[in-house]
């Protein structure tokens, strides 16, 4: 595979965003401080084919029925008036934009084997099997009761785990994306070593902590390309087709609803700094991440490889 430009590029948002988004000073984390929308957030540089735009669910809220919503634009946030207030419908209704509603099930595009002309809408962002990009407007701020004191989309689990979690690599179509951050790692804690082995095995909701979500458009000839949106390190195939690539494509992470906060991952796609590859020795000799505390390491070090 030829190398990819974006290799040293660091991501960030936009600093055009919704009225509720609050970032931190790095513009590597969007916070939506109050209510369940506003919350439409917009990478800072388009991105490049095959680059991923890829977040982590950092905090949620709960009451909330609806979570994170990504996608693309072809619009400027400098152009916008004013940033809508949802990214589905109303980014969605200005045009040049495909967004996609990421829910706890069936985020995963199915193929239909024949579709109506009409409906294909071939070079105009086509949808993949010719329907409109699933909206949740049924579940659009409505607040739910709350039953106990957990929450349910973190408790729930799934019970046929995917196991594709044994390439270095996760490849759609000509485009290559280290696997190594597309997956979350749970927050360090007495059972650490368990639930690493289910995010590796997708056997979490994609929409609770630390699950990673990530969107990105690969080049189909023509001046077009399809996105896709990939949740903890799976391709969730073709979420909208024809997207024409005349125009700069910029990624669209809508921070909404039952999503409070998420940080952007950055993604190494050349040769690993020389951190990630001790980071990478550190984790293959010990026997879980609480065992680098018996290590004699820097704590910089330690909390880097807990995390990462």
């Amino acid at each position: 595979m030829e190398p990819l430009p974006f290799l040293d590029q660091f991501q960030e948002f936009h600093h055009i965003h919704g009225t509720n988004v609050r970032l931190d000073p790095t513009g590597t984390q969007a916070t939506r401080v109050e209510s369940f929308a506003n919350g439409v957030c917009f990478s800072r540089e388009p991105l490049s084919p095959g680059e991923i735009f890829l977040v982590e669910i950092e905090e949620k809220e709960l009451g909330w029925c609806g979570h994170l919503r990504i996608g693309l634009t072809a619009r400027d946030p400098l152009t916008l008036e004013t940033v809508p207030e949802y990214s589905l419908p109303d980014l969605m209704d200005l045009g040049d934009s495909w967004v996609f509603a990421i829910t706890r099930n069936h985020n995963r595009v199915v193929e239909e084997a024949a579709v109506a002309p009409e409906r294909e809408g071939a070079g105009d962002g086509g949808l993949a099997g010719g329907h409109r990009l699933g909206d949740g407007r049924e579940e659009g701020g409505r607040r739910l009761p709350r039953l106990g004191g957990g929450d349910v989309e973190e408790e729930a689990i799934n019970p046929k785990p995917k196991t594709f979690f044994t390439d270095s690599h996760l490849q759609i179509e000509k485009v290559k994306i280290p696997m190594d951050k597309l997956v979350g790692r749970s927050r360090p804690g007495r059972f650490s070593h368990i639930l690493d082995d289910l995010y590796k095995t997708n056997a979490l909701p994609p929409t609770a902590r630390r699950s990673r979500i990530g969107v990105l458009y690969v080049p189909k000839g023509q001046g077009l390309a399809d996105m896709h949106v990939v949740i903890n390190g799976e391709d969730m195939g073709a979420s909208a087709k024809g997207i024409p690539m005349l125009q700069p494509l910029y990624a669209v992470v809508d921070v909404y609803s039952a999503t409070k906060q998420v940080r952007i991952v950055q993604v190494e796609y050349g040769f690993s700094s020389l951190q990630t590859l001790c980071r990478k020795c550190i984790q293959k000799n010990i026997v879980h991440r609480m065992a680098l505390d018996w290590l004699e390491l820097p704590e910089r070090l330690k909390h880097y490889c807990k995390y990462e």
